[in-house]
Formats: structure tokens, C-alpha cells, sequence
């Protein structure tokens, strides 16, 4: 009977095992429930054991699972329309910023993950506090559009937000590099998703508008205050649980836009760049010049991030990673004009709350991508593999955690 079963026969060669399973599911689970039954204490064997019996739970505890965490999800969601509307209504009457609104969202995008993940306490109370410490920070802070450290403080909130998700979603791992870039894999997901959302729901805005228009009745003020504020909310959260449960669209559509946009953004930048030398457009002259320069860099830097962390250990090299090399190469280069445009305003012009900050987030990006450019470079060398890339991104992530905390309790005291 053991040379008929080619589980048996292939019981030392986990790369055969693999293909077949691939193959046919079914014929190999028949196959492999015989060689367990005779070779119970094979390694190999054990581990193709727990993987093929690990989603067979009792059904009704399965239901109940996935009942108890869609309810949980909807209360969250509900929670986030009317926290959201509660706020902008307090936006409206300018008694507090609008960055507040972010507040309606983000903890209970946060408490959702904490409910999925189950942290120890000591990271549910880290948590707590910071949410609570820097939302009450931020209402003491003067509402003064005019100023520029407060602005800066209110510009860097959703970075340092951001961050702080990332605690709620990473939970005990949080020191884990692969845990970190899921987390990041998890923020183009729920992009892709929720932008698909909003384009179906912005479609129903205007379709719900026009019907009403029909019979005389004009309630575009209140179904954007209310209806479209409170859905745009509520979404976040749904979206937030579909991309939790695995949801094949994004998962699938995620590494095509990373490989379509890599080299579209290399070329795209470098006519920018070539356009840009022959009108003479200065940087070290120009400030809004020298923004628009920074915001490239940002994209450039996003467009990076998400093209690596799409790639599997066991990808083979393709075009798109000397694409990706060349594009770090370039944001490289932009980042040292950069770099020396500030330098050069600062010590001609001295040193402002604006100036300052730029100057240190470009120090930040120069260094992350040095890092990102060495570990790739390696890569491409066959001197390590592609973890050592992501380690260079996921690692590096805290930095920009810290800076933006940085920027907005000490920048409005400091100036």
C-alpha cells in the first residue's frame, strides 16, 4: 500500500508535497490521511497535519465567531458616524480644530484591532493614555490658524496617529517585522477598498440629491452634514473589518498597482526633472517650488514603500525591482537637492518653525531611503534576500512616529 500512496513516497520532499496539494486539494488529503495514519511521528508529516486540520472547527463555533465580531464591528461603526458628526458639529461653530475629526475614526479603527488581536493590558493601557493625552493636548493648544508651529502640530497629528493604529494592530508583536509590514500591506488594502466604497457612495449622494431635486425639496446642506458624514465614518470601520476577513479583491489588485505604478512614477519623475532644468525653476530660491519638491518626495517614498512590500520572499528578481532601485536612486537625488535648498534657507534666511520641520523630515526620509537603497542594492547582488528590504521600511517606522510626536508637543512651547 506504500508505494501506492505518493504522500509516502514524498514524505522527506515538502516542495513535492506542496505542488500536489496545490494540485488537487482533495485527492491529497485522502492520500495524506493514510500515510498520518502510518507515519503519525513524521515531522513533516505533523506540520501538513495542523495546516489541513486547523480551519476544521465546529461550525457553530465558527458562526458565533464571525457573528460576535460582525456585531462588535457595527457597533464600532456606529460609533464612529455619530462621534464624527458630534465633532464637526464643534467644527462648524470653529470652537475646535478640524484635525478633531480624526478622532472619531481612528480609536475605533484602534479598538477594533484590539478586540481582533487581544493585546496584553499593558498595551490597551499605553494606548488609552495616548489617545487620551494627546486629544486632550490637542484641544489646549490655541486655535490660531496663523501660527505657524500650531499648524505644523495639527499637519503631523495624523502621522503620529497613524502610529499609534499601528500599536493597536501589531498588539504584542509589535516589535515583529513581518507583523509590521502587514500592517502596512493592510493600509493599501484598506485604501484600494475604501476608495471603491466612496466612489459607490458618492455615487448615492448624487443620485439621492437628484431625486429629491425632482420634488422641489433642496437637502444637500443637511444630507452632507449628516448622511455622508456619518456613512464616510461608518465606512472606515466596515472597511476596516472586510480587509480583516481576508477580502480577496484587494488582496489580488494590490501587487498589479504596485508593479503598474513603480515605472509609470520613475518616468513621470524623471521628464519632472528634465522639464524642471529647462525652464530654471530654482529651489533654493523658489518656497513653493521647493514644497512641491517635498511633496514629490513623499510620494516617491510611498510609491517605494508599497512596490517592496508587495514582494514575496520567494519572488524571483523582475525588471520591476532594478525599476524600484532606480526610483529610490532618484528620490535619493531629490532628497539631497532638497536637503541643500533648506540648509541654504535656514542659514540665509534663519531658522522658522516651518523651515525646521521640513528640514528635519527631510534628514528622516534621506536616511530611510540611504537604508532602503543599500538594502536593495544588496538584494539585487544576491547578497541577501528580500526581508532585509522590508526590515529597512518596517524598522524605520517608529522614527517618523517620533518625530511627528516631537513636532507637536514641543514646536507651539519652543516657538
Amino acid at each position: 500500500m506504500e508505494s501506492n500512496n505518493l504522500v509516502i513516497e514524498n514524505i522527506t520532499k515538502p516542495d513535492v508535497l506542496e505542488k500536489m496539494y496545490r494540485k488537487d486539494p482533495k485527492a491529497f488529503t485522502k492520500s495524506f490521511n493514510q500515510a498520518w495514519e502510518q507515519n503519525s511521528d513524521s515531522p513533516i508529516l505533523s506540520v501538513w497535519y495542523e495546516r489541513l486540520n486547523f480551519n476544521e472547527m465546529d461550525s457553530k463555533k465558527r458562526s458565533a465567531s464571525l457573528q460576535s465580531g460582525f456585531i462588535f464591528m457595527g457597533i464600532l461603526a456606529i460609533m464612529a458616524g455619530v462621534c464624527t458628526r458630534i465633532i464637526f458639529h464643534f467644527v462648524e461653530q470653529e470652537s475646535i480644530a478640524p484635525i478633531n475629526l480624526a478622532f472619531g475614526i481612528i480609536p475605533f479603527i484602534a479598538a477594533y484591532f484590539v478586540y481582533k488581536h487581544k493585546p496584553k493590558r499593558s498595551i490597551i493601557y499605553s494606548l488609552v493614555a495616548m489617545f487620551l493625552v494627546s486629544g486632550i493636548y490637542l484641544n489646549m493648544l490655541p486655535l490660531n490658524f496663523n501660527d505657524d508651529s500650531i499648524i505644523l502640530a495639527y499637519l503631523h497629528f495624523p502621522i503620529f496617529l497613524w502610529v499609534l493604529l499601528g500599536l493597536a494592530y501589531t498588539g504584542n508583536d509589535y516589535l515583529n517585522s513581518s507583523i509590521r509590514l502587514a500592517y502596512i500591506k493592510f493600509n493599501l488594502e484598506f485604501g484600494i477598498l475604501y476608495a471603491s466604497m466612496a466612489v459607490s457612495g458618492m455615487f448615492l449622494a448624487l443620485l439621492t440629491l437628484q431625486l429629491f431635486s425632482f420634488i422641489g425639496l433642496d437637502i444637500e446642506n443637511f444630507y452632507f452634514s449628516n448622511i455622508v458624514l456619518f456613512g464616510a465614518a461608518a465606512l472606515a470601520v466596515v472597511g476596516v473589518h472586510l480587509v480583516s476577513m481576508n477580502l480577496k479583491l484587494a488582496k489580488n489588485i494590490t501587487p498589479f498597482i504596485a508593479k503598474i505604478f513603480s515605472p509609470l512614477v520613475f518616468i513621470t519623475l524623471i521628464v519632472y526633472l528634465v522639464t524642471v532644468l529647462s525652464v530654471g525653476k530654482n529651489p533654493f530660491l523658489d518656497r513653493d517650488f521647493l514644497i512641491a519638491f517635498n511633496g514629490i518626495l513623499l510620494g516617491v517614498l510611498a510609491v517605494t514603500i508599497f512596490s517592496i512590500t508587495e514582494k514575496d520572499s520567494d519572488d524571483k528578481k523582475t525588471i520591476f525591482d532594478y525599476v524600484n532601485f532606480a526610483l529610490i536612486v532618484v528620490a535619493l537625488i531629490i532628497d539631497s537637492v532638497a536637503l541643500s535648498a533648506i540648509m541654504f534657507r535656514v542659514t540665509s534666511y534663519g531658522i522658522t518653525p516651518n523651515r525646521l520641520a521640513v528640514l528635519g523630515v527631510n534628514i528622516l526620509i534621506f536616511a530611510n531611503l540611504l537604508w532602503i537603497m543599500i538594502s536593495y542594492l544588496h538584494y539585487l547582488q544576491n547578497k541577501s534576500g528580500p526581508e532585509a528590504i522590508q526590515d529597512a521600511i518596517t524598522k524605520y517606522l517608529p522614527v517618523y512616529g517620533l518625530w511627528a510626536a516631537f513636532v507637536i508637543f514641543t514646536f507651539p512651547i519652543i516657538f
